[in-house]
C-alpha cells in the first residue's frame, strides 16, 4: 500500500502554529505529514491532532547533530507519533567534496542508523542536488558513492525534484534504490528550482510509477519556496491523490 503525505516544511510561512497547519492538512486528501519540527507543540500535542483529523505520521526530519546527540529524544519524539522512520534532512558542500569526504559521511551515517536501530528507529538520508558533485578519479558522483558505501539500514529519501536539478534521472535512481526508499519526495522543478507539481520538467507520472515498482510506502510532496503555501496544499494533494492505494 502507498499512502501520500507533504512535508510541512513546505507550510511554515503560513500562519497559526503546528496545530492548526495539521488541522488544514486533515481538509485535503493527503493520508499523512512529514515533519521538520514542531515549534511550540510537544509531539504528544501533535500526535493527538494527527488522531483528531485522521493523518499518520510519515517521519520525522531531524538533523544529524541533533540525532547523535540525544538518540532518546528522538524515540520519545517518535514513540508519541507513532512513527519509527527517523530522516536526516541535510548534509551541507562538506561532506560530499571528495572520496575521503563520502567514506566518512557513510560511516558516520551507517553508525547512527545502528544506534537508532537499538531504539528501533529506521535511518533516512533525504537530497539535495549538491550530493551529486563529481568525484575525482571517479565515474560516481558523491551521491552513489553514498549509496555504495552504505547498506539496507540506511534508506534514502529520495528526492526527485534535486536529483533531476543535478542532472540525474530520479527514475533511474529509484530503480537501483529498490527496496531502500521507503518515503520519496516528489517534487518539481524548472532551471533548477522548485516549481509547482506539473509545471516543471520532471515527470511525475512515471516517478510515481517508479517509486510504487521499487518499494515506497510513501509518495511526500515538497515545496521548498512556494509564492502561495495554501494553495501549494491544495494543489499537491489533488495532484498526489490519483497515487494513492
Amino acid at each position: 500500500m502507498i499512502r501520500t503525505g507533504i512535508q510541512l516544511y513546505t507550510l511554515r510561512e503560513l500562519e497559526g502554529g503546528l496545530p492548526t497547519l495539521l488541522r488544514r492538512v486533515g481538509e485535503t486528501d493527503f493520508d499523512g505529514v512529514e515533519f521538520a519540527g514542531f515549534g511550540e507543540t510537544p509531539p504528544d500535542g501533535a500526535a493527538t491532532v494527527l488522531e483528531a483529523v485522521g493523518l499518520e505520521a510519515a517521519g520525522v526530519h531531524v538533523g544529524i547533530d541533533a540525532l547523535e546527540d540525544d538518540p532518546g529524544g528522538a524515540a520519545e519524539t517518535c514513540a508519541a507519533l507513532d512513527c519509527d522512520r527517523v530522516i536526516v534532512p541535510y548534509l551541507d558542500d562538506s561532506y560530499f567534496e571528495n572520496a575521503a569526504a563520502v567514506q566518512e559521511t557513510a560511516t558516520r551515517l551507517s553508525a547512527l542508523a545502528d544506534r537508532l536501530a537499538e531504539r528501533r528507529l529506521a535511518l533516512g538520508y533525504h537530497n539535495h542536488d549538491h550530493e551529486f558533485v563529481a568525484l575525482e578519479g571517479d565515474k560516481r558522483s558523491a551521491f552513489e558513492c553514498l549509496i555504495d558505501e552504505t547498506d539496507d539500514a540506511l534508506s534514502i529519501e529520495l528526492d526527485v525534484g534535486w536529483a533531476h536539478a543535478a542532472g540525474y534521472d530520479p527514475i533511474a535512481l529509484l530503480e537501483r534504490l529498490e527496496g531502500r526508499v521507503p518515503l520519496v519526495h516528489l517534487k518539481d522543478v524548472a532551471d533548477g528550482r522548485p516549481v509547482e507539481l506539473g509545471d516543471g520538467e520532471v515527470d511525475i507520472d512515471a516517478c510515481a510509477t517508479a517509486a510504487r515498482d521499487a518499494g515506497a510506502e510513501w509518495l511526500i510532496y515538497e515545496h521548498d519556496d512556494p509564492a502561495d503555501p495554501a494553495a501549494s496544499l491544495e494543489k499537491g494533494a489533488r495532484a498526489l491523490a490519483q497515487f494513492r492505494d
